[in-house]
């Protein structure tokens, strides 16, 4: 159950940093309502994992797996590409959460 609510929180994140480009500076209402309501769900979620994951797992999961959906969500929606050495980066990201999940012992399994 950890990593479902990790997941919805890191969606809703996702949608609300989405979002706050899209209200550009708080100056359009809908947008701004659904990042505040995003962000209040992420926090919301993470705060459930948090019970039972440590801080910085969560935290570094949430932030690996968020700065690739949005790197995703900027190529497709926004038409900001990523040049490689950006990829490199979020690749290594990526490379890391994937390593501290499979073999640390202070993950959740």
């Amino acid at each position: 159950m950890v990593y479902l609510y990790l997941s919805i929180a890191i969606v809703a994140e996702v949608i609300g940093t989405s979002a706050l480009k899209a209200s550009a500076e708080f100056s359009r209402l809908w947008p701004s309502l659904l990042v505040v309501t995003a962000y209040c769900t992420a926090f919301y979620f993470l705060s459930l994992v948090l019970k039972t994951m440590p801080l910085g797992i969560a935290y570094a999961i949430w932030c690996g797996a968020g700065i690739a959906l949005i790197a995703i969500v900027g190529a497709v929606v926004f038409r900001q590409m990523p040049d490689l050495p950006a990829i490199i980066g979020m690749s290594l990201i990526i490379a890391g959460v994937v390593v501290m999940n499979l073999f640390s012992t202070t993950t959740v399994h």
